[in-house]
Formats: C-alpha cells, structure tokens, sequence
C-alpha cells in the first residue's frame, strides 16, 4: 500500500480549509510539533500551578472520606521530572495503541505482501457501483466500533485500498473509514461494551441524588438513529467536499509491495484456499466462545454483553490470526511463499513500514502522560460542567450545551470513560434535578464525545491515521489530516445537536423502558 500520488498531482486547496491545511504543513515534522507541544505545556502547567488553580473532585475521597481536591501541577515539580525520567521507557510501552496496532500488522504485512489484500479487493469491487464505497465504508466503520480498537487498525487502512482498487483517491477512503469508527463512536445498531461502561458510570453517578439501576440497551434507539443521521453526512462529506478537495487518483490501484500474480486462475483459486483458511479461524473463535470450558466468555458476569467482554478484548489478537494464516495461504498457492522464513521476513518488512508511527507514537504518548500528570484537562472538564449547572438553560439548549461543552473538552481528554467519568457525577445528578433522565444525560455525551476525536492529536489514534495516509501520500501532513477531517466533526457535531434537540423535543424512547423525561422518587 505504498503506491504514492505526486505532489504536482494535488491540487492547491482553496478558502479556509486550505489555509488550515498549508498552515499546519508548514509547521515542523508532527514530531516536533509534540515535541513543542510539551514545552509549552510544561510552562502553562507551571503558570496554573502557580496561579493556584483546583477543583474539587467529583467522584475521589481521601481516607477520611473528604472531597479530594485536585491542583495543578507544574511539569517542572521535581516529582514529574523523575517521572518523566524514570518511567520513559514504560510511559512509550504503555501507549493505549502501541501494542494492538503492531499486533495486528504484523499480520497484515504478510496479507500484503502476498497480494492477498490487493487481489480480495479487487475482487470485491469488480462489478461493484464506485459511488456505493462509501456509505458502505461508514456503515462497516461505525458498526466495526463492536470490535473496538481492532476497527481502527483493521478497517482504516483496508479502506484505503479498496478506495485504490475502484480507481478513487484512497485517502478519501481513510477519510471516511476514520470518520465512522472515530467520528461515529457511539453509532450502533447494537449496545456493545461501550454501552455498559458507560452506564456503569452514569448508574455510579446517579446514586448520589437517588436510586438508578442501568440498563444497558438504555440508548439503543438513540444510538441507532445516530447510525442513520450520520451515514449520510459522512457519505455528503466524503464524495461532495473531501475527495473532490483530494482530486483525481492516478497512482495506481496496486501496491509497490504487492507481487503481481499473472495467472489469473491461480489467483482465483489462492482467494479460495485463504478464504477457507478464514473460515477456519473464524471456527476456531466461535468454539472458543461457546465451546467446553468457553474461554473468551466471562462466566462470572450475569449481563450478555458483559459476558461477551473477552471475545470482543481478543479480536485484535483474531484479526492477527486471521490476517496470517490468510496471507500464508495465499501466498503459497501463488508460489509467493516457499516457506517459513519468507513469513518471518514478510512480518519484519511490516515492522519497518510502522518506524516512523514508533517514532511518532514515543512524542505523542509522552505528550499525553505529561497532560494528564499536569491536570489541567480534569479541572477544564469539572471548571466546564459547573458552569453548566450554574447556566439555568431551558432543558433542549441545556443538552445542547452538554454536547458542545463535551466536544471541547474531548479536545483535551480524549478517553470516553475517563471524561464521562470526570463529567457524570456533576451532570447527572444535575439533569435528574430538572426531570432529564440519566439515559438522555448519557445520550447527549455520547453525542459531544464523538465530533471532534477526528481532529484532535490528543486522540491517541490521530498519528496512526497520519501514518496510514503518508503511505500513499508522503507529502500528507498534519495540516492536511485536520483539514480533510475537519469538515466531518462539524457536520456531525451540527447533525448530532439536531438529533438530541429534536428527540428531547418529541420526548422520543432512547430504549426499552428509557425516556427522557425523569420523575426523582418520593422521599
């Protein structure tokens, strides 16, 4: 997938979007951008520290079960200097991506290399109608969120091959991949484990004011609507602003890297021998989950999804699997692989093709340890929330509000529980007050979370998804990822307030036995 477009093959952008994206081209490798990021950070922390800025915590108490108040901390404490120091090589380890990203590539490399990849695509799309991609591409992107992390490192990059192969700018397809899986977060047909995180939170949250039990198909209409008012955003974004920006395709639908098998038949029956290879595994996953003993099924929880925790926790581990035995099965029976040691060499070549990500990714973590270590995105999102409460906003503006409020601080604190968790003990207990209930306060989060993870570095994927585009486009730069997403958190963000607005409006069901409206128990 390193087939690359010219720089003199990209048209100039225009207006506003093309000043953002010449601007933060011309900004320093992304590299050093985290780099300066950091620095400045390191003197604002000091700033705050000093200025004495806190909140109060809303959930933490100490021993004594007093509030714990939380201040900011200066990046230059002696405490955060050895911590930086000390803890360098476990702060980049620990990265939330670093490991499910080079897991899975590492079997993705060798279903590249043996052509496997290019040739499933260009028999997927042969026939097929070009303008149909797309909406097909969000559909699976934001029903993929089932797999959780597995969708972005699996599907984004896929994206842009299949993009490749029908002859259209692959990077839309990123484009469009990353703004379903990311931008479309919560959009589902289905509640997954993303539903019961949340509201295990929300449930926490509400028992300071009164008894809420949680039901985790609580937001299972909203969600769905979410689906069905975002497809075609992201579907008008793609092929009506994004990719006529990009301009024409014209480096080919095949990678660099990707053997050219010219029998045809034997290419046709490889793709039958790897995809009964797949079958395999898939087998394989689906006896580990229901078979004796069940050991990707968490026996001790009573909730299905629950339950199902393991399975879905191990799909990186099965699209690794899958991609390997795939790959090797294909490149066999075309004769690309004569043996073992071409597999090894095939996943090495894959790890080289992920150095600069490494590089990227040591910045970035560092960049998002020292933010949280100086704790200015918890006091944004407490300081945030509390003057929402002091507002007095009529019930539709106020959840209007809580979703604009939301996609700000997902700016700066970019994991969806950490942040609801900061959020829901203010603002649940505060919208029961006013007879809204904890599943709508959890639906308009839900909202906010979403628009804005395409266009913030902060969210952990964010240099991945460079990284993904850099292969077809070396050129393509920070500036030009958030220029080309930027358009897709605005219309969704402005289609998600309408969707909350109108549903509190026509006091629609968010789920079974869930409304909007909430009456607090007699005392």
């Amino acid at each position: 997938m390193t087939t690359t477009a010219t720089p003199s093959e990209q048209p100039r952008q225009k207006g506003i979007l093309g000043w953002i994206e010449r601007t933060g081209n011309a900004l320093p490798d992304p590299v050093f951008i985290f780099l300066w990021l950091i620095l400045g950070l390191a003197i604002i922390s000091a700033i705050a520290a000093a200025a004495g800025m806190q909140v109060v915590h809303p959930v933490a108490k100490d021993a004594s079960g007093a509030p714990v108040v939380v201040q900011a901390t200066s990046l230059f404490d002696p405490a955060n200097i050895r911590k930086l120091l000390v803890e360098m090589p476990t702060t980049f380890t620990h990265f939330h991506p670093l490991g499910y990203v080079l897991v899975v590539m590492l079997g993705a490399g060798v279903a590249e290399r043996t052509g496997l990849f290019g040739s499933a695509m260009r028999a997927a799309v042969k026939g097929a109608p070009k303008f149909l991609l797309t909406p097909m591409i969000a559909f699976v992107a934001m029903m993929g969120n089932l797999a959780a992390d597995a969708a972005y490192v699996v599907l984004i990059p896929l994206a842009a091959v299949l993009y490749a192969s029908a002859g259209r700018h692959p990077i839309a397809g990123i484009a469009a991949a990353f703004a379903g899986v990311s931008g479309g977060f919560s959009a589902n047909l289905l509640p997954g484990q993303l539903d019961a995180l949340l509201f295990g939170i929300t449930e926490a949250a509400s028992v300071s004011l009164a008894p809420w039990e949680m039901n985790i198909a609580g937001n299972w209409y909203f969600i769905a609507a979410m689906l069905f008012i975002f497809l075609p955003v992201i579907w008008f974004v793609t092929d009506k602003i994004i990719e006529p920006r990009l301009g024409p395709w014209k480096g080919g639908a095949s990678s660099s890297i990707e053997p050219q098998v010219e029998d045809s038949s034997k290419e046709g029956k490889a793709l039958a021998w790897s995809g009964l290879a797949g079958l395999v595994v898939v087998a394989l996953w689906v006896f580990l989950t229901i078979g004796p003993g069940t050991p990707l099924i968490d026996a001790t929880k009573d909730d299905p999804v629950m339950r199902l925790t393991p399975m879905l926790q191990s799909l990186v581990a099965g699209f690794f699997v899958l991609f390997l035995v795939m790959g090797w099965v294909y490149g066999a029976v075309t004769g690309v692989v004569k043996g073992h040691r071409d597999i090894v060499k095939m996943m090495a070549q894959s790890m080289g093709d992920m150095a600069y990500y490494l590089v990227l990714a040591f910045a970035a973590a560092h960049f998002v340890a020292m933010f949280n270590w100086s704790n200015l995105g918890l006091i944004s999102a407490v300081n945030g929330a509390d003057f929402l409460r002091s507002a007095n906003l009529p019930a539709p503006a106020l959840l209007a509000a809580i979703v604009v409020m939301t996609a700000a601080i997902n700016l700066l604190v970019g994991s969806a529980s950490a942040k609801w968790g900061l959020l829901a003990p203010v603002l649940v207990p505060m919208l029961m007050l006013l007879n809204i209930s904890p599943e709508m306060a959890t639906a308009a989060y839900r909202v906010g979370d979403g628009a804005t993870n395409i266009i913030t570095p902060l969210m952990v994927y964010f240099p991945l998804i460079l990284t993904f585009a850099q292969r077809w486009n070396p050129q393509f730069g920070l500036g030009s990822l958030t220029a080309m997403m930027l358009p897709y958190s605005i219309w969704i963000l402005i289609a998600g307030l309408a969707l909350t607005i109108g549903w509190v409006a026509l006091d629609l069901p968010l789920g079974p036995g869930a409304t909007v409206g909430y009456t607090l128990p007699a005392q």
